[in-house]
């Protein structure tokens, strides 16, 4: 929805209250969405990927989309500008410093068309990942209704946001969701993940996948409850491995793969991830060899 031009810059060491030269500059189309598009690309499903463009930034991210392959740009044109988002990773600590622009205002008219678009896209979706941000102007229950039009649909959804569009979007009954425990525990008020996690099914989502961060994945299903833990920690940006991991359920969704599987996938692209240069992209041979290394245990239950 809140569609990005991701600029990251690298320095030596960041300090703050001072003057840093930059030894590397990479430009990337981003925003959660996107990020997640350019991973499932990379494991060769075929992605489209709709939201709000505007003025040059947008210009540029749409560029460079045509020049990602397995990505069919579908976006809206907008009067207000693309924001950007600034990711500063210290090469010293691997952590990073990023913040992130608004987006553009949107106006009811440019609402609509997307809201159109989205309903013609869902006629040839397998499934759909709602997530990220939502831009000034855009109704705060938008997740919402657009979990409602794809179960209508009958096109699996998936939704990685937080705050009130997240309760929000959970009280629509989307087959999924993706929090990190800070999301899931402004969601639910409670800081025990399980407790949490069984909560949020209770509040209308059917499955919850929880990012723990370096102890792994937490998932409560219908199926069933696994924990998938990765073999080793890598150091890294770890600012969008949640949106690796997004692309890892979605894609083990479609591939109809059982849960242990997709959340093995999940946790080693989440873990590759974090090595990358920039986001939406991911390590592939760390990730061919941490997916067959990731630890799932849980138990199966009844629907």
């Amino acid at each position: 929805m809140n569609t990005a031009l991701d600029i990251t810059y690298r320095v030596r060491a960041l300090r703050p209250h001072s003057t840093h030269r930059v030894s590397e500059v990479t430009e990337r189309p981003g925003g959660k969405g996107l990020n997640v598009a350019r991973v499932l690309a990379a494991l060769g499903h075929e992605m489209t990927v709709t939201g709000f463009t505007g003025g040059a930034t947008g210009r540029m991210v749409q560029e460079q989309l045509t020049r990602t392959s397995g990505v069919v740009d579908a976006l809206i044109p907008v009067t207000g500008a693309t924001r950007r988002t600034i990711a500063v990773v210290d090469e010293r600590t691997g952590d990073t410093t990023q913040p992130n622009e608004p987006g553009p205002t949107i106006t009811p008219a440019e609402w609509s068309a997307f809201q159109e678009a989205y309903d013609d896209l869902l006629a040839s979706a397998s499934a759909v990942a709602l997530c990220g941000s939502l831009p000034p102007g855009v109704p705060v229950g938008a997740y919402a209704g657009l979990v409602r039009a794809a179960k209508a649909a009958e096109v699996p959804v998936l939704l990685d946001t937080g705050g009130e569009a997240l309760r929000r979007g959970v009280a629509a009954r989307p087959d999924l969701i993706k929090p990190n425990g800070d999301e899931l525990t402004e969601l639910t008020g409670s800081h025990e993940p399980l407790r949490a996690t069984q909560d949020a099914r209770r509040r209308g989502a059917r499955s919850i996948v929880t990012s723990l961060g370096e102890a792994g994945l937490l998932a409560v299903t219908p199926e069933g409850r696994w924990r998938a833990t990765p073999p080793t920690r890598l150091h890294g940006s770890p600012t969008v491995a949640g949106d690796a991991a997004v692309a890892g359920l979605l894609s083990g969704w479609v591939e109809r793969l059982p849960w242990p599987d997709r959340l093995a996938r999940a946790a080693a692209l989440s873990a590759a991830s974090v090595l990358a240069a920039v986001a939406g992209e991911f390590d592939q041979g760390a990730y061919e060899e941490l997916v067959g290394h990731v630890v799932v245990t849980g138990e199966v239950t009844a629907a």
